[in-house]
């Protein structure tokens, strides 16, 4: 079912005739909710699905000029989420990212912990190495001189460079082909904010299970992941070899397969002590 109400974001649901369980799917910069186009199949086998739009991207397009502000902030785009998991009365969910849409989910639950039943972060970004940071400041220096598809497919190439990374690359490159220079520029001003909220991450151990999926050739955002894996209690790391940045593209089968199984047993514990704590209250109310 797709949707859009009084709400500004553009999504998509895949309701489960028997599942509770939510699966929310978030897409990074420059991309669009049919990036999930090869995990969408096997997920609704399992679980309700919501496909977001983040705004500006996808059919999240505003039919009014100012129908999104032009206060692009982390914290305005959670709210976009949050507006949309609110809408459909989801209490809790697992959410599933890419990218930058890593970044988001990470802040959504900072915010709103108690709606995060767990966490995958594909090519997830917790620190930009020195090649990053000066590719953001040649990004931010030539923003508003050139063309910015040119500017993303430079980024696009320099992120996924191998040829084994080529359909992600011109998966992200066709999405981006959407965004307007206006758009993109908007979302570029996030870079301004991003190093102390990657900080603050790194610094923070959420407690929230979390399963970063990267690639082994993800040479930009990989070794910073292995560090907080390491100071993160209920973090675990997924590595595919020979996969680059976008792994829910290059390699779906073991992507879905294990963050299918990833899900499926945190939800099953999530059961089961929920039904240890209702026995307990019985028990006590008893005495």
């Amino acid at each position: 079912m797709r949707s859009r109400l009084h709400i500004l974001l553009d999504y998509t649901t895949y309701l489960h005739k028997d599942a509770t369980t939510w699966v929310t799917f978030v897409h990074g910069a420059g991309g669009s909710s049919s990036i999930w186009y090869k995990q969408v199949r096997e997920f609704r086998k399992h679980f309700n699905i919501l496909l977001l739009d983040l705004r500006g991207h996808g059919k999240s397009k505003p039919s009014l000029k100012d129908a999104f502000d032009d206060n692009y902030t982390f914290d305005a785009i959670t709210d976009d989420i949050s507006e949309v998991i609110e809408n459909l009365k989801i209490k809790k969910s697992h959410f599933v990212g890419i990218s930058l849409g890593t970044i988001l989910i990470r802040n959504f639950a900072e915010r709103w912990p108690h709606r995060v039943e767990s966490m995958v972060l594909g090519g997830a970004i917790m620190k930009l190495n020195f090649r990053s940071q000066v590719l953001m400041r040649l990004g931010v220096i030539f923003k508003s001189v050139i063309p910015y598809l040119w500017l993303y497919k430079f980024f696009a190439f320099i992120m996924m460079p191998n040829r084994n990374h080529r359909e992600s690359r011109s998966l992200f490159i066709r999405e981006a082909k959407k965004l307007c220079q206006k758009e993109f520029i908007k979302w570029f001003r996030l870079t301004a904010d991003i190093n102390p909220l990657l900080r603050f991450f790194r610094a923070t151990d959420i407690k929230i299970p979390t399963l970063y999926v990267m690639g082994g050739e993800d040479y930009l955002f990989l070794p910073a992941v292995n560090k907080v894996v390491q100071k993160h209690e209920n973090s675990s790391l997924l590595l595919i070899e020979h996969c680059g940045h976008v792994v829910n593209v290059e390699q779906p089968k073991i992507f879905n397969n294990l963050v299918i199984n990833y899900i499926s047993d945190i939800s099953w514990e999530s059961i089961l002590v929920l039904k240890a704590l209702k026995e307990e209250k019985q028990q006590l109310s008893k005495v």
